[in-house]
């Protein structure tokens, strides 16, 4: 075992005598113009950072529903494994990056608010919160480098430089070092420096206030000689912080009478007034409100339209001409990012202002709604509810996927139509197959509802109730889906968001839904648990299509043990259809759309599994099942009297749901009981 100092001696080199140097780089005005000949990606504005920040995560290109997709890396929060991912919204956060790109490229965008709406809990927060956390992160890497600078030795009295002590004073905003070219010759000064390379570059806006003002000044003292002027500046690398509040910042709704504009722009220092003489001397100026200390990064307004209306106009100039109105001083100017995020009542308040026009106009609005596809919901919950995490209660499966079916159902609109499910429709949108849907329909029913995902249980409300079902057991070494089911039904009377008793109603009615389909999941399992024969399922499927596909065509099918030619094998055919009820009047349209079905596939490659249709991989399990239900009689679980015959069978069965189906003894147990009891009642027929 290695001893402290050892473990301090590893820390310091693998983390400070490398890293150290390069993150706190200083040098020349003259030393940093070799670094911007180097590499000008340190002179890209805060949108070009940003986008290309998001992009050096990487990107995945995929289809859904014949959609081209690009589902960006970053947004899986890579830098925290997964602590904010984000999930199954790429379509959403493409739009996003859409925007960025635009800003990016300076098409316009760049001079607007980017506002993300949607309801609570849909990620808005999380999202802003990534994008800060990447920016702090990518500033400490050698592409994401970025400069700043001070000034040094300057007189505190220019009226006497000579007698008056000299003073550093840092950039206050974190200026680009560039700024100190003057405007009317730093087009011509970047095109000598960099050649072809300077059509890539744009610097955009004046020295603030502060450093204006000392650059005049030294300007005076030393007769216009530039390279004097110069030589005061040192240019250091900056990192990007919010909490040093470096580039980064947050501004967030308070009480109107505890807030001001000042908190944006800032504000005077009146203890420096009295050491430099004046109220309007830049440097009795403090500026460090969000706008000053975001610049060259990103700003985000919290609940953006819960502001008040005075500061919403500081928005105005901030993103349309990039500049903001400290007390007392000139507009300066700004190169960040403003994003904001809200909710829909907030907006709905915000179109209805007639008095805003001007807010509406600069703001680009970018949709996060809840998520409508059931594998993306799940995640969320798995990530913070799973056997690793939970000491000492086992997580039953299914628990978390039927909370988050609950979850995404509460957001579907009902299909139009009559003979599509809700449920089938949440199937449909996630990926999974129903005969006589093309990805084309799905693609029409997302077309049709429009407010799906802006309405419904949040995230939150489902994390809550999980929550609350682990500690309100504690005796229950296994938490069941019915417990969470049961908790999630007995918060919505005391839902804080929730008071239409209709929509109460309605999600209750979802809850029945859910654990109805809970059941008939459970019930598949054990019923394959007890065939628990693969090879056996897929020599039944192989042969139900062989004979399918002869009865079709109107051919014969050769028989694999005798070679002689035969007519399809209609009992076995039935005996498979009628599982799923299909009645004798439907067979021949159900085995066309099996047929269809199969080239469908074939058209794009895709091979026919026996899993492949949902409704045919049920009915092949029923027949397996059936075919194998002699062996073993589950209704004796719920009889006082079992042989030692039946008690190892199950047992096998038991451990078979414990190997293949991730349940533990207990749930194992559990869930043979509840499917025993509804053999007993003779739901289903043994």
């Amino acid at each position: 075992m290695a001893s402290a100092q050892q473990i301090l001696d590893g820390i310091q080199k693998k983390y400070f005598d490398k890293e150290f140097r390069a993150l706190t780089w200083s040098g020349t005005f003259e030393e940093y113009l070799g670094v911007v000949k180097k590499d000008p990606r340190v002179l890209r504005t805060s949108y070009q950072r940003l986008y290309d920040m998001i992009l050096s995560f990487g990107t995945v290109e995929y289809e859904d529903s014949r959609k081209k997709m690009t589902h960006y890396k970053f947004f899986d929060d890579p830098i925290e494994n997964g602590k904010d991912a984000i999930y199954g919204l790429d379509a959403y956060l493409m739009k996003l990056m859409y925007a960025l790109k635009s800003a990016a490229f300076r098409y316009g965008t760049e001079r607007r608010v980017l506002l993300l709406h949607g309801p609570v809990g849909s990620s808005k927060s999380t999202i802003v919160r990534l994008m800060k956390k990447g920016l702090e992160r990518y500033s400490r890497t050698e592409e994401g480098a970025l400069y700043s600078f001070e000034w040094l030795n300057v007189p505190k009295y220019f009226e006497d430089p000579e007698k008056s002590p000299l003073e550093n004073i840092p950039c206050p905003m974190h200026e680009e070092p560039l700024h100190v070219i003057p405007v009317g010759i730093r087009g011509e000064f970047i095109n000598d420096l960099l050649g072809s390379k300077a059509d890539d570059v744009f610097i955009e806006g004046a020295l603030c206030p502060s450093c204006r003002q000392i650059y005049a000044s030294l300007v005076t003292m030393h007769g216009g000689d530039l390279m004097k002027v110069l030589s005061h500046v040192k240019v250091k690398r900056i990192l990007l912080s919010e909490k040093d509040r470096i580039g980064i910042g947050t501004f967030q709704p308070k009480d109107e009478k505890n807030q001001d504009s000042t908190e944006l722009t800032g504000d005077i220092n009146y203890r420096k007034i009295a050491e430099y003489g004046s109220d309007s001397d830049p440097r009795a100026f403090n500026f460090d409100g969000e706008f000053n200390v975001s610049n060259r990064g990103v700003v985000e307004f919290i609940e953006m339209l819960k502001l008040d209306v005075a500061f919403l106009y500081d928005l105005l100039s901030a993103s349309q001409e990039h500049k903001i109105k400290p007390k007392k001083f000139p507009q300066t100017d700004i190169d960040e990012v403003i994003i904001g995020h809200t909710n829909e009542p907030e907006y709905r308040k915000l179109q209805n202002n007639e008095f805003m026009e001007a807010l509406r106009d600069r703001t680009v609005k970018i949709d996060i709604p809840y998520i409508t596809k059931w594998s993306e919901e799940i995640k969320i919950y798995k990530k913070d509810y799973n056997n690793e995490k939970i000491r000492g209660k086992f997580i039953a499966p299914h628990t978390i996927e039927m909370a988050a079916m609950w979850a995404v159902l509460t957001r579907l609109e009902e299909p139009k139509k009559a003979n599509l499910t809700l449920v089938q429709k949440l199937k449909l949108y996630d990926g999974r197959t129903i005969p006589g849907y093309t990805e084309d329909n799905v693609r029409e029913l997302r077309k049709e509802a429009r407010r799906e995902g802006l309405e419904g249980i949040s995230p939150r409300y489902i994390q809550d109730k999980v929550s609350n079902a682990i500690v309100k057991y504690p005796e229950e070494p296994t938490m069941n889906p019915f417990m969470v089911m049961n908790e999630l039904e007995s918060g919505l009377d005391h839902h804080s968001l929730i008071t239409s008793e209709e929509l109460k109603k309605r999600y209750r009615e979802l809850i029945q839904v859910v654990k109805k389909e809970y059941t008939e999941i459970v019930k598949n399992e054990v019923q394959r648990a007890i065939s628990a024969d693969e090879e056996g399922i897929k020599r039944l499927f192989t042969n139900y299509i062989d004979n399918v596909k002869a009865y079709v065509q109107k051919e014969k099918v050769k028989n694999k043990y005798t070679g002689e030619d035969e007519e399809p094998n209609e009992k076995l055919m039935r005996s498979i259809e009628e599982k799923i009820d299909i009645p004798e009047s439907r067979k021949e349209d159900f085995r066309r759309e099996i047929m269809n079905y199969i080239g469908a596939l074939s058209l794009e490659n895709k091979k026919f599994e026996w899993s492949s249709n949902e409704r045919l991989a049920k009915a092949l399990e029923l027949k397996l099942f059936e075919d194998q239900k002699d062996s073993i009689k589950l209704s004796s679980l719920v009889s006082s009297v079992m042989d030692k015959e039946t008690q190892e069978k199950i047992d096998i069965v038991k451990s078979r749901l414990i190997k293949d189906f991730g349940y533990d003894e207990h749930s194992a147990t559990d869930v043979l009981n509840y499917v025993a009891s509804i053999f007993a009642r003779g739901d289903i027929q043994e």
